[in-house]
């Protein structure tokens, strides 16, 4: 290998050194933008007011009483470990813990060294309350966001949640109400979901507006119903159960977000209407679909109905194979 001349290693020196400070930069400016969010986020939810929630606990000391209330008895080595906390510093909080009444200690049955702390119906009084504030401090906070800010919000913090954490926890669903907008979000997802996925043409948007519409403007609350399903506080499915007539229930506009697929929510929703159809005095309950919508299909087996008939047609764009489903309830 040929040796470098005084103007190749001043030439390569200085690029290396470009390098080094364009990657510091963006290190820098990373740096910063942690920091600065941090700073927001503090400020926001009032963690720079003296003691948390116009408390006479700092946040430490409200996260320490809400970690005991998690269980009927905790070890201390098991509550600096939970909570990562010095452990001097630990001691004397729960020293003021025990002065104030909120919890007593005692040693471990099994293991002298070791010292049991449980909170006293005082103590638990005290956590009662710090949720109430916590939870009425959150609400207000996404009260105040317009539009789809909520949802974004919560994205958002799920995937810092996830990325600072290695993985992603285990996510739960709720079913609740149709609330206002929701009628329209089901008609968007709808038409943007059937669009993406099987390239199906606006007419199929117009139809699902048309079926929210009639559901909306005509529903009667003793034999029909909606259902939509939640994750992380965001809609993430629905369904209707509509008349069919005297003794035949409909199911229409099942729908999963593709990102909420494999916690059960479509088996769930299907479940869910069976059981309003039953209550509601329906004999039987029956539905449309395509051969396309797979998934789909395969919940509406798991669930007990039958193929009764199909036949071809072209509709939304697409030569498709229509297909009537149904059981007895």
């Amino acid at each position: 290998m040929s040796e470098l001349t005084v103007e190749e290693w001043v030439r390569t020196n200085k690029l290396a050194s470009h390098e080094s400070a364009t990657a510091e930069s963006a290190d820098d400016a990373a740096v910063a933008a942690v920091r600065g969010f941090n700073r927001f986020y503090t400020n926001a939810i009032g963690l720079l007011r003296g003691k948390y929630l116009d408390t006479p606990y700092s946040l430490t000391e409200a996260r320490l009483l809400f970690e005991l209330a998690q269980r009927d008895t905790s070890e201390v080595t098991d509550l600096r470990r939970t909570v990562d906390i010095d452990p001097g510093y630990l001691s004397r909080i729960l020293a003021r813990f025990e002065s104030d009444g909120v919890i007593w200690r005692e040693r471990s049955a099994a293991d002298g060294r070791r010292q049991v702390i449980q909170l006293t119906a005082s103590g638990r009084e005290v956590v009662a309350g710090l949720d109430a504030r916590s939870a009425e401090q959150v609400r207000d906070l996404l009260a105040s966001l317009a539009g789809d800010g909520r949802r974004r919000l919560l994205d958002a913090m799920r995937v810092v949640t996830e990325t600072l954490s290695g993985s992603p926890p285990p996510r739960g669903y709720l079913l609740r109400e149709p609330r206002p907008g929701d009628m329209g979000w089901v008609v968007q997802r709808n038409g943007a979901l059937y669009a993406e996925e099987f390239g199906w043409d606006a007419s199929y948007e117009a139809l699902v507006a048309r079926i929210v519409a009639d559901y909306v403007e005509n529903r009667d609350p003793q034999a029909e119903a909606a259902w939509i399903a939640e994750v992380d506080g965001a809609p993430a499915g629905c369904v209707f159960c509509v008349r069919e007539d005297a003794t035949t229930a409909r199911l229409r506009l099942l729908l999963v977000e593709p990102w909420a697929r494999g916690l059960g929510i479509g088996g769930r929703l299907v479940d869910e209407v069976l059981r309003f159809a039953r209550r509601a005095g329906y004999t039987r309950i029956t539905l449309w679909t395509n051969d396309v919508l797979a998934d789909a299909r395969r919940i509406y087996q798991r669930a007990g109905f039958t193929l009764d008939d199909e036949s071809p047609h072209h509709r939304f764009g697409k030569n498709l194979m229509g297909q009537n489903w149904s059981r007895d309830l």
